[in-house]
């Protein structure tokens, strides 16, 4: 088993086609054909269900394309870290939604005009779903809220955010979660760091929310929830970047959930000079207090 093979079944599982892959690593398919039923044979299963005019992964290829894609991540970090030690290569990167929002334009722009050499790429989803992918090597590093205390992981405090609920502008104040109980909550999907705080602070209470819809937008959160259609929690800085952020009245949360943090994470094998330069970047550009706050487990 070898690189160039690893490459290649990855290639093709994220195509579904051996011509398409083909095309994009510039080789013929009887090529791809022969290198992958070599890796088969060697790990002894099919990778993939081959079928008249398709190809998809088996259940064992669905398993060792995480550990493939992690192979392939760890040799390009290697790779750079045996080059000059300067930020260059790939450098996937993930964030949450509210991240992306508010925080990351100023801070990538940044970025790239003191790093051209980094080719950057930048991929949004849940806490939970992007702690994931650092975790199996997928991603270099991700900007999350709350994340779990974990060996793989390394981590530092990146931005303080405050987080309110949101109401339509004539609706009373809400100063507990019985002021909010029975109303229809519009959060992101599962996994979403928010989502979970607000739902643990009705049941801290052991109040009862009402039914819980799923939002893909923060602009589409705002225009729900000022309708009248029901409650959402957002960060301020999201909110005020939101256009009809008027429209909307804000609730106070008690001090445990109004206050947090969005942390920057890596694997602890997997610190390299481009995950160095956007530490070094954040604690530059959100100020030098941040020096004092940041702590690697």
């Amino acid at each position: 088993m070898d690189l160039i093979q690893l490459r290649m079944f990855c290639t093709v599982a994220e195509t579904g086609s051996l011509a398409r892959a083909a095309e994009v690593l510039h080789r013929v398919p009887s090529n791809l054909t022969t290198r992958l039923r070599q890796l088969e044979q060697e790990l002894g299963a099919d990778l993939f269900i081959r079928e008249k005019q398709r190809i998809r992964l088996s259940p064992v290829g669905y398993n060792f394309l995480n550990y493939a894609r992690r192979i392939l991540a760890l040799s390009n970090e290697a790779l750079n870290m045996a080059h000059s030690g300067d930020p260059a290569g790939q450098f996937p990167l993930g964030a949450m939604e509210s991240t992306a929002a508010s925080q990351l334009p100023a801070l990538l722009a940044t970025y790239h005009q003191r790093h051209p050499q980094v080719n950057l790429s930048l991929r949004i989803g849940t806490a939970e779903e992007i702690t994931e992918q650092v975790r199996m090597g997928t991603l270099a590093a991700a900007l999350v809220h709350n994340p779990i205390s974990d060996d793989e992981l390394h981590r530092c405090v990146a931005f303080n955010e405050e987080l309110v609920l949101i109401s339509c502008a004539d609706f009373p104040d809400i100063t507990s979660p019985g002021g909010a109980a029975n109303q229809r909550l519009f959060c992101f999907r599962q996994g979403c760091s928010y989502r979970k705080q607000l739902v643990n602070w009705y049941e801290s209470a052991d109040v009862q929310p009402g039914t819980i819809n799923e939002i893909h937008s923060y602009h589409a959160l705002l225009a729900i929830v000022a309708s009248g259609a029901g409650l959402a929690i957002i960060p301020t800085s999201v909110l005020q970047q939101l256009s009809g952020h008027e429209r909307v009245k804000t609730h106070p949360l008690p001090d445990e959930m109004s206050h947090a943090q969005t942390w920057l994470i890596w694997r602890s094998e997997a610190f390299t000079p481009n995950v160095n330069a956007l530490k070094y970047l954040i604690i530059t550009l959100f100020g030098q207090q941040k020096c004092d706050e940041i702590n690697e487990t």
